[in-house]
């Protein structure tokens, strides 16, 4: 995948070499440090901030998906999926790690494989009903939640509770944390976390969002 891909916000392969003893593979740099990292110290992101970030992960998930590409694994935490270019305040954001990621033969092809990680996971996934490209869009949602409030949509005391929350597909602004958030930015998070696969915003549809 990472040969294929060319795009601002999404890290591609330039180099494969051998050695006896390891293989290496040249990319794109990225030195600027994980996402989740930057959002450790700040505890959340200005709505101003999170929209330029949001903003750039759709833009790279809209080239992905117009390449019948399904990352499968969006997530700013514990790994490298999300990283910036370079350690400068505006440093770009770039879609990396595509060790789940899936190359659909047919456009509309259903996938049926579970995986992703537990808090970003949508809940097609966890109700093995078949999914697609919408699972991307659903941790998107996620992740906005998340930036603008410093706390994730659905949380339970074991994973076992976390799927029951993303499976019911409950969630709160609450009024402490988001009473200075604008109604279009709770609007796209919703438009994100449909629960009916189809019914969920697209990534193009995100871009044009106001």
């Amino acid at each position: 995948i990472l040969k294929q891909v060319r795009h601002p916000h999404i890290v591609s392969m330039h180099g494969l070499y051998e050695s006896k003893d390891a293989v290496y593979i040249v990319t794109d740099l990225a030195g600027g440090g994980e996402l989740f990292q930057q959002l450790l110290k700040k505890g959340n992101y200005t709505e101003k901030d999170a929209a330029n970030l949001i903003r750039q992960m759709l833009e790279g998930l809209s080239y992905l998906h117009k390449c019948d590409i399904v990352h499968r694994d969006m997530k700013p935490e514990n790994a490298k999926q999300l990283l910036f270019q370079t350690t400068d305040e505006n440093a770009s954001l770039m879609i990396t790690d595509f060790g789940l990621s899936k190359i659909l033969k047919n456009h509309d092809d259903v996938l049926t494989t579970a995986c992703g990680t537990p808090g970003y996971v949508a809940p097609e996934v966890l109700l093995q009903t078949g999914y697609g490209k919408p699972v991307d869009l659903w941790s998107v949602g996620v992740i906005t939640f998340t930036l603008l409030s410093g706390y994730t949509p659905f949380w339970g005391d074991d994973q076992a509770s976390l799927f029951e929350s993303i499976i019911a597909g409950k969630y709160e602004f609450d009024e402490d944390y988001w009473s200075d958030i604008s109604d279009p930015a709770k609007d796209l998070i919703n438009k994100l976390l449909t629960f009916e696969p189809s019914k969920r915003i697209t990534a193009d549809e995100a871009l044009l969002h106001p």
